[in-house]
């Protein structure tokens, strides 16, 4: 990893003033078609979790697509994250309208607010996951079959990307070492690779002809990161299911990683015996290692990494702080790197 010192804030790292400014607007006109069609081919209700106890629920002014019946029993007994737990936090969370109108999509376009503007026909059911490799269950699962297994719960964590902006997000989902055990990998399993949706009808960000990506999009970890009781697998967020600019139907969370690691509308599994390829490093390795451990010691040649601002961030008031390494859960997750020189592998 090259190390550069860079001034304390960059153009680049502060939100785009154009984005900020027009958020609202992008809520107004564009959330509800986005979020309408989540999962194509169904009604439009209003729609809200009944799980008790929620720490947050998403506003319930906002229309989404009505949940399969299957869907409906799920959220209706979400767990709520324990106060004080390792799935928690106390931190202030970040508002629903930055959670669905901020992202990094590439696949619906290269800047902040183009997820949320290009997602709105997106289909979302039906959906299925292919499991291949090094499983002695492969084969092509529906979303129904990936998921009845399994009791959701609510967990709180902060999101860090590597552009140094961050949130606090409250997801919904089930632990990724659960779906991992549901296709029983065998011994020559050492790692997960996970792939995204290619479909360029649906995502113009991979019909673009300025594209640098190899598409489809693709992340991976090692299987002991994978079964690790951090490691998630969503399905919603605020107390509700994945809008598309967020991965619906499902995707990963990887907490103390970079947010470019939680890889989004997951479509394929491959259990590997040796390490897969990854989108970025196979893009710009000398800028992203296989790893993406969040950490203040190793910066991007373009961003600083021992400060962050959280979003939402004012054009009258700062939200910046220290980014602590693992990104503050490094009590639960530096035994895996034991003896590992973070620095190389990055």
């Amino acid at each position: 990893m090259l190390i550069k010192s860079k001034p304390d804030i960059l153009p680049s790292e502060i939100t785009p003033e154009s984005v900020y400014m027009s958020r609202r607007k992008f809520i107004v006109e564009g959330a509800g078609l986005a979020l309408g069609v989540a999962a194509g081919g169904l009604s439009t209700q209003a729609f809200a979790a009944d799980g008790d106890g929620l720490r947050a629920r998403a506003p319930a002014d906002v229309v989404r697509s009505a949940p399969a019946p299957w869907w409906v029993s799920k959220f209706a007994s979400i767990a709520p994250a324990a106060e004080g737990g390792p799935f928690s936090t106390e931190e202030t969370l970040t508002p629903y309208s930055d959670v669905v109108s901020y992202n990094n999509f590439y696949e619906f376009g290269v800047e902040k607010g183009d997820p949320i503007a290009n997602s709105g026909r997106f289909e979302a059911d039906p959906w299925s996951v292919t499991i291949e490799g090094e499983v002695d269950k492969p084969g092509i699962y529906n979303l129904e079959d990936i998921l009845k297994p399994h009791a959701l719960e609510e967990r709180i964590y902060r999101l860090r990307c590597v552009e140094r902006w961050s949130m606090v997000v409250p997801w919904i989902g089930f632990p990724l070492a659960d779906l991992i055990k549901q296709f029983q990998p065998n011994s020559k399993a050492k790692y997960v690779q996970f792939f995204t949706l290619f479909d360029p009808s649906q995502m113009p960000g991979q019909r673009s002809r300025f594209t640098t990506i190899s598409w489809p999009y693709r992340e991976g970890l090692r299987i002991d990161e994978a079964v690790h009781p951090l490691s998630l697998i969503a399905v919603g967020l605020y107390g509700n299911y994945l809008p598309p600019q967020n991965g619906a139907p499902l995707r990963l969370v990887v907490p103390w990683k970079y947010g470019f690691k939680s890889i989004k509308s997951i479509v394929k599994i491959r259990f590997t015996e040796s390490e897969p390829e990854t989108s970025w490093n196979m893009l710009a390795p000398e800028e992203y290692g296989f790893y993406a451990n969040v950490n203040p010691e190793v910066h991007h040649p373009r961003w600083r990494q021992d400060m962050e601002t959280r979003l939402p961030q004012s054009l009258f008031g700062s939200t910046r702080m220290k980014t602590e390494i693992f990104n503050g859960y490094g009590e639960q997750v530096a035994s895996l790197y034991s003896g590992m020189d973070l620095a190389r592998f990055y």
